[in-house]
């Protein structure tokens, strides 16, 4: 049996962050258990790799107020550990003249959370994003920056292990016992002090075995991209994202181009099959399906969080062409020969509220025997990761 005054399961950005403020407090001894060999293997290393800004969120809210924080010290330890990173801006278009108050709203959103932005026109637009194209205003935010991933996973967990930390890799975690505080893998049993459920897509699970959360279920939506040929000859010098609908979590087909100067368009938010189907048929499952289409039928009857217009929305995207025509409201510039089938996907833990009949818009964190469970860290948990761990641990010792 190994004992451990901390145990954290999941070595997602998350998971990581709040290893490393452990760490850094010199709390005790701290063990990140990752089932997979390697990290990044899901959500946090197949993220688009953008440092959110902070326009979007609800003032006061707590992705609102960790997103703001937590970009600036992104960014501060991509400097230090000189880390890909690039600050290339992001402008938020508009494809027709009904979402232009959506867009005000969002430089209110943005000016209450002390993120810089500005409106521009038509031909402001113009002159900082040339290929992009919007109805009337756009809002333009310089401070928005992009990172390669998976240096940053390879980063903390290098830190993490420089200050006496443990990282252990192949240990999913198979049983959880409360009373006796020790955690089953199927390889070693861990006993610890206090445990932090980070574990993602599996964090809803973790959390009912120690009858916590039971009210949440994580319903897992995929997000498929698609590439831009580098011989296209729309050249984007920054990030084109369309006005969102602030009913949804999910920002709507994107143009974003990486640290590498690859340009992307996606995601789709279509409802996964299981937690890890990001291939075809691969990796149902079976035993949730049922639920899972009852809640999202619910959902789509009652049009709740407006998830009718998404399923209408994502139907239309299926095809190549409804595709296409949803990244020419963005940019005229692209042709359909332009782009390029991508193996890049990713699986959104979207957490559900079965008693409200929502789904979870701001960060979840709730406490157990022992134990604090993230049971919502969808975006912008990314770019919050620094300033969340930094909340979480504070809620640990207080």
């Amino acid at each position: 049996m190994k004992n451990y005054d901390f145990l954290i399961v999941g070595g997602g950005i998350v998971g990581l962050t709040v290893a490393l403020e452990i760490a850094r407090r010199h709390m005790g001894s701290v063990a990140v258990l990752e089932k997979e060999a390697t990290l990044g293997m899901h959500a946090s290393g197949r993220n688009s790799g953008v440092i959110h800004a902070g326009i979007y969120y609800t003032p006061g809210s707590l992705k609102a107020r960790l997103c703001v924080s937590g970009a600036r010290r992104l960014w501060d330890y991509a400097e230090e550990k000189k880390l890909p990173h690039s600050r290339i801006g992001k402008v938020i278009v508009t494809t027709r003249e009904e979402q232009l108050p959506v867009l005000e709203d969002l430089l209110t959103r943005a000016k209450a959370n002390d993120v810089r932005v500005e409106m521009v026109d038509e031909k402001g637009l113009s002159t900082i994003e040339p290929h992009a194209r919007t109805v009337g205003n756009a809002l333009y935010s310089p401070d928005t920056a992009v990172i390669d991933p998976k240096s940053v996973l390879t980063a903390l967990a290098d830190d993490i292990v420089a200050l006496g930390g443990t990282i252990v890799f192949c240990a999913k975690v198979r049983r959880v016992c409360a009373e006796k505080r020790l955690v089953t893998t199927h390889r070693d049993v861990f006993q610890y002090g206090h445990l932090v459920n980070a574990a993602g897509l599996e964090a809803d699970r973790l959390a009912h075995q120690m009858g916590v959360g039971l009210r949440y279920r994580i319903l897992p939506f995929k997000g498929a991209y698609k590439k831009v040929s580098p011989d296209s000859p729309a050249q984007f010098r920054g990030l084109v994202y369309p006005v969102p609908d602030p009913e949804l979590p999910f920002l709507g087909v994107h143009i974003t181009k990486n640290v590498y100067g690859e340009v992307f368009l996606g995601p789709t938010a279509t409802p996964a099959l299981g937690r890890e189907n990001y291939e075809g048929f691969s990796k149902i499952d079976f035993c949730r399906l049922p639920a899972n289409f009852w809640y999202l039928g619910y959902m789509f009857v009652t049009n709740r969080n407006g998830f009718f217009n998404l399923v209408r929305s994502e139907i239309a995207k299926y095809s190549a062409r409804g595709f296409f025509d949803e990244v020419r409201k963005l940019s005229p510039a692209i042709r359909p020969q332009d782009i390029l089938a991508c193996d890049k996907v990713g699986i959104r833990a979207q957490p559900f509220d079965c008693s409200a009949g929502r789904l979870v818009m701001d960060f979840l964190v709730e406490k157990g025997p022992s134990s604090t469970h993230i049971l919502n860290a969808v975006s912008p948990a990314f770019t919050s990761s620094l300033a969340l761990a930094e909340h979480i641990v504070s809620g640990i010792t207080g």
